[in-house]
């Protein structure tokens, strides 16, 4: 399972991780480092598994606890309407 941004959501760099911008419900959320390492590794392509592991080479943290981590913040995100699965190219006039 790839993710990406739901049409509407924008990221923006900040100095403490990431923002998504929610330009459809006018909301921002704020992405921790942490979260804001999975985030990007999952919107480059990889799976749950591989930011898990992402995860474990960058910070003291177990596989298995890794791996929870990146699930709860994928639910969190989806549960927010943040992130959808990538199932390929979008229809013309979409925004990413």
């Amino acid at each position: 399972m790839t993710l990406r941004l739901r049409a509407g959501v924008f990221t923006a760099e900040t100095d403490y991780g990431i923002a998504l911008l929610d330009e459809d419900h006018d909301q921002y959320f704020t992405l921790n480092p942490t979260a804001a390492a999975v985030i990007r590794t999952l919107l480059d392509g990889a799976e749950v598994p591989a930011a898990a592991r992402a995860l474990t080479t960058r910070y003291a943290v177990d596989a298995a606890t890794a791996e929870d981590d990146v699930r709860s913040l994928v639910g969190e995100l989806r549960a927010a309407g943040l992130v959808e699965d990538d199932d390929g190219p979008r229809p013309h006039g979409r925004r990413t």
